[in-house]
């Protein structure tokens, strides 16, 4: 099966040229035995306190990603519990919360006046790390720019990262990126990413198919997580 066979949701902005280009790269990656669970920065600040759309709660909640962030809740819940009931290692990301350790910001939003910062970095209850999982405060949109993550995925004998969280545009993305050039193969999970523009998540997603990942449904990823020595 080629990158462009399978329906994803990014199929409604793809055209003949890209589809095209789509057939000319490789036709399947296979994930390796031994896999890890990456979540991004599923934090406060872009969940806010409720599921509000984005128009609604971008004032209260400047980093919001609106409803997409609850959307992905679920699916979200179901690979944290699936990692966990097959002994899978589990990895979170935050933001760097301690103030003499920001040297500017993750991305190049707007601040808004009085938004506290460093504020709003908890993971949200749902998703809460266990004690004993690890948790990575980063600096800057990759998970690995700056951090032990490279050094803890080979400890832990990883060949494979499961990827959920946001931005699909930024902080996920450029994960994704800097962990195939550490040499895993990556798996982002469809339904259980996100990003405040439906646009951006759609484009990336694609092209992070074509290039670095294998971008796969919540059903796939659960298999896998179960079973990763099926493959």
């Amino acid at each position: 099966m080629s990158p462009s066979d399978e329906r994803h949701c990014w199929d409604d902005l793809i055209g003949p040229d890209e589809r095209l280009i789509a057939g000319r790269y490789q036709a399947e990656r296979r994930p390796g035995r031994r896999p890890a669970l990456l979540l991004i920065d599923c934090y406060r600040k872009v969940f806010g306190d409720r599921p509000r759309p984005l128009a609604e709660a971008i004032d209260e909640f400047p980093a919001t990603c609106g409803l997409a962030a609850w959307e992905a809740l679920e699916p979200l819940q179901g690979l944290l519990g699936t990692a966990r009931e097959s002994g899978v290692p589990v990895l979170f990301t935050t933001g760097q919360r301690r103030a003499e350790a920001r040297f500017g910001a993750t991305t190049r939003r707007t601040r808004v006046a009085g938004e506290d910062e460093a504020a709003g970095y908890e993971i949200v209850e749902q998703l809460a790390p266990r004690p004993g999982e690890l948790v990575l405060d980063k600096s800057r949109a990759s998970a690995f720019f700056g951090t032990p993550l490279s050094t803890w995925l080979r400890q832990l004998d990883v060949d494979t990262l499961v990827v959920g969280g946001e931005t699909t545009s930024g902080c996920v993305r450029a994960s994704v990126v800097d962990a195939y050039s550490h040499g895993f193969e990556v798996m982002v999970v469809e339904e259980a990413t996100f990003d405040r523009s439906q646009l951006s998540h759609k484009v990336n997603l694609f092209d992070m198919h074509l290039k670095y990942a294998s971008v796969v449904h919540l059903d796939a990823a659960l298999g896998f997580l179960r079973r990763p020595s099926d493959t």
